[in-house]
């Protein structure tokens, strides 16, 4: 069984401007944000990016990454909607697929079992179908004839996700009190990378936690990076909560005054900068 510790610079290394990348989390809740931040110290561009939509959206939208978002929502959750994908939006910069919650699970469902689609009630009777005209829907071949709506996979060239825990296999754990999709992610994807608080031995994923923490299994893993804080500012709960009071920051500043300030280095540079902000509002 083989290492696959890698640093976020290596990880953007193996990815290529017009993929799929799917990144895990759920609004401003556990994001692999330095993964993203590495992603925008590169030339990589053109993106499909497949997200239940936070500031990874937003950073990647305000940047001029993305060629179609697939979402749910785009929320930094205590703000309803994430500003610098709004303005990114309104200005037409790249297309939007927007679907119910549950049909964009049952797509990365479809993709992780490699399946074209997967038929669902999400959808019917609303305006999903409407703003989405390429989706079909299906006939039950049984007696009950009902009507479904086929999702269509949402397979993917790359997933990011971040866990609270994991082993240089590729097992990552979560601690919080929701999993999110990130096996989903990671299942749809051909090649998956997590970024983690905390590398630690296999026998300790288990040790003082129940065993259904352990959401990502190794076979569906191809890199393990170690990053603490490297969700933030988001959440990564319990390790530590939302940054509100940068969140707000960076949902009010413009962003090339933002970018300069703060994604102008590496992630070291990042967190130092994070850390002189605070320093400056006491």
């Amino acid at each position: 069984m083989s290492d696959k510790t890698m640093t976020p610079d290596e990880v953007v290394s193996r990815l290529r401007s017009g993929m799929a990348v799917g990144i895990g989390g759920w609004g401003s809740r556990r994001k692999p944000m330095a993964l993203v931040r590495a992603l925008l110290r590169s030339e990589i561009t053109d993106l499909t990016v497949v997200s239940y939509g936070g500031p990874d959206v937003g950073l990647l939208a305000a940047a001029g990454r993305i060629r179609k978002l697939v979402a749910a929502f785009t929320t930094l959750d205590s703000i309803p909607l994430e500003p610098h994908f709004r303005a990114a939006r309104q200005h037409g910069a790249f297309e939007l697929t927007e679907i119910d919650e549950a049909m964009f699970m049952w797509g990365l469902t479809a993709a992780a079992n490699r399946l074209p689609f997967l038929p669902v009630r999400a959808g019917l009777g609303s305006d999903v179908i409407t703003v989405n005209p390429s989706l079909r829907t299906v006939k039950s071949p049984y007696e009950d004839g009902e009507e479904f709506v086929a999702v269509p996979a949402l397979r993917l060239d790359a997933a990011l996700v971040h866990m609270n825990r994991a082993d240089r296999l590729g097992n990552g754990q979560y601690l919080g009190a929701d999993p999110y999709f990130d096996d989903l992610f990671c299942e749809a994807a051909d090649t998956a990378y997590v970024s983690c608080e905390q590398l630690v031995e296999t026998a300790a994923l288990t040790k003082d936690a129940a065993p259904q923490t352990l959401l990502l299994k190794r076979h569906a893993v191809t890199g393990v990076i170690e990053t603490p804080n490297g969700a933030h500012f988001t959440s990564c709960a319990p390790d530590y909560d939302r940054d509100e009071a940068f969140q707000r920051m960076y949902a009010t500043t413009p962003w090339p005054e933002f970018a300069e300030r703060f994604l102008s280095g590496d992630e070291k540079t990042y967190q130092s900068a994070v850390q002189a902000w605070h320093e400056e509002q006491k």
